[in-house]
């Protein structure tokens, strides 16, 4: 007879209002980084199918496109459509929003571009519908004023107006390099690890991981600022002694499926007063 589940650890109103929480930064990330709600939410979908099929699976028995709609609250059809397939880049709707469409537009199109692909100087308006950065946008959208597009692109520093008056772009503000890659692994790799240490000890009866954090409210900005730096001293020097120690260790370990990584995080903020949650109050 299989073990029943745990019971749920929060309300399905308690974790919607943690979650408001929880997701302000990647909702954040995602609209800086252009990522419209369409996109995210085809992730969530095929993650949750994913997770549903995976770490929900009822013992000795075949996990159907029902009980798994049944859980997610996904469509069946849906399911059925989308299960099975790998949770990849490959496998997602493209992720293009309207900005990497227009930008696309004005690389390529030779109305917009010379023949080595550099983009021309556009400028704002133009007669007769000649080459216009308005006319670019419109081509591309009509949901967005070209206005608007533009507004965001210089606030962003993806557009300049140069001495003429004409739109620029920046074509390096747009192109990744490597060290965003570097940047781009250990977001992912580090949030993961932390949200899923936390995830695992709020489902567990014994939390098996440790995660701790000091924190101290309505200080003046001259202490945050001094308590920040000494974290960051004394944190990275206990890295730098752990990385030391695993090295040696692992020399003699004879290698297996484990994996560990400790981490840590340091950071301080001006908050409204109403945000604040104690005074002076310290907890482990």
């Amino acid at each position: 007879m299989p073990t029943p589940r745990a019971k749920r650890p929060f309300s399905e109103e308690n974790l919607q209002a943690m979650l408001i929480r929880v997701l302000r930064p990647l909702v954040k990330l995602a609209l800086s980084s252009g990522l419209g709600f369409p996109a995210f939410s085809a992730v969530l979908r095929r993650l949750y199918i994913e997770v549903a099929e995976n770490d929900f699976a009822l013992a000795n028995k075949q996990q159907t496109d029902s009980r798994i709609s049944l859980l997610t609250g996904i469509h069946r059809k849906d399911v059925s459509r989308l299960r099975g397939e790998p949770l990849s880049e490959a496998a997602l709707p493209p992720a293009v929003s309207q900005t990497g469409r227009v930008i696309a537009r004005w690389l390529a199109d030779p109305t917009y571009c010379d023949e080595n692909g550099k983009p021309l100087p556009l400028p704002r308006t133009a007669p007769d519908d000649a080459p216009s950065f308005e006319r670019l946008v419109t081509e591309v959208t009509r949901d967005v004023h070209p206005r608007a597009v533009l507004d965001e692109w210089l606030d962003r520093g993806t557009a300049l107006i140069d001495a003429e008056g004409r739109v620029t772009l920046d074509v390096a503000s747009v192109v990744p390099s490597a060290a965003d890659d570097a940047r781009r692994h250990y977001f992912t790799r580090n949030l993961h690890d932390h949200a899923l240490a936390a995830v695992t000890n709020v489902l567990s009866d014994s939390p098996p991981h440790l995660e701790r954090a000091v924190h101290y409210d309505r200080i003046s900005p001259e202490l945050a600022a001094r308590l920040d730096g000494m974290a960051r001293e004394e944190t990275m020097a206990m890295l730098l002694k752990l990385n030391k120690i695993a090295h040696q260790l692992v020399q003699q370990d004879p290698g297996g499926d484990g994996r560990w990584i400790t981490g840590v995080y340091v950071m301080n903020e001006t908050v409204a007063p109403d945000a604040s949650t104690g005074a002076g109050e310290g907890k482990p």
